[in-house]
């Protein structure tokens, strides 16, 4: 057993009818639901390799498995390469408002964390330029980040910012969310143009999320505005699709 995975009690599955009508998949995926609605199983935490249930509780490994699929599919464990399955709360779903992902996992009760993948100050190409409405080669900084939800990797952000928001710092960006670091500096995000699409990871972020080459990632680009009207931030964005998914409502005119 890897050092934090967590292992299972040696009782946990003592009381399966192995001679029940009811398929004994269906019986380890219950009990293994409770436990994770119970926090025996807590969210962040790592589920013991099938291959570990199987020996240590006298279960096929394909048993085991489509136990284990059963909850995949309900969003409240994830498979990642080179992590294992891991127990999470469940999909993130986010309202389209002009709100960051960092608030909005802190406001539902999960924990947000950062990795800092770079940080430069970079002259503005063509995409960048018009999007904040500077010139070309004029001074921007180009933050990449991965976001984690109770430890589980969820998206990767790539803002640029006007180049006169490079005194923050890399322990600033891995510690709040870009909004809070906006707002500390007195400056208050109004409007948003957002645009929201599907496509194929590239490598470097198919790694970041652990999810296979090419796989299909949620897109997000966002031009931000402050009060004045003067744009503060442009991010491009890809969130794991099954840990992910926008919502909004419509109402007729």
């Amino acid at each position: 057993m890897a050092k934090d995975e967590n292992l299972l009690p040696n009782d946990f599955f003592l009381d399966l009818d192995r001679s029940s009508p009811v398929p004994l998949y269906f019986q380890i995926s219950n009990r293994l639901e409770k436990a994770i609605h119970d926090e025996l199983l807590p969210a962040g935490s790592r589920l013991e390799n099938e291959i570990s249930i199987g020996e240590r509780f006298g279960l096929s490994r394909p048993t085991v498995r489509r136990a284990i699929q059963e909850l995949v599919d309900k969003g409240l464990l994830v498979r990642r390469r080179g992590i294992g399955t891991q127990v999470v709360h469940g999909q993130v779903t986010r309202g389209v408002e002009l709100t960051s992902l960092f608030e909005d996992l802190a406001r539902t009760g999960q924990k947000p964390t950062t990795q800092v993948i770079s940080r430069e100050l970079l002259k503005a190409d063509d995409v960048a330029a018009t999007a904040l409405g500077v010139e070309v080669g004029s001074p921007v900084v180009r933050l990449v980040r991965l976001r984690l939800a109770d430890g589980v990797p969820i998206a990767v952000l790539d803002n640029t910012l006007p180049g006169d928001f490079a005194g923050f710092s890399e322990e600033d960006f891995a510690n709040h969310g870009l909004y809070q670091l906006l707002r500390s500096r007195g400056i208050a995000v109004r409007v948003a143009k957002q645009r929201i699409g599907a496509r194929s990871a590239t490598p470097a972020e198919a790694k970041l999320l652990s999810l296979p080459k090419g796989a299909a990632v949620l897109s997000m680009s966002r031009t931000a505005f402050d009060t004045s009207g003067r744009a503060v931030e442009f991010g491009q964005h890809c969130y794991s699709p099954d840990l992910y998914s926008f919502e909004m409502t419509l109402v007729e005119k």
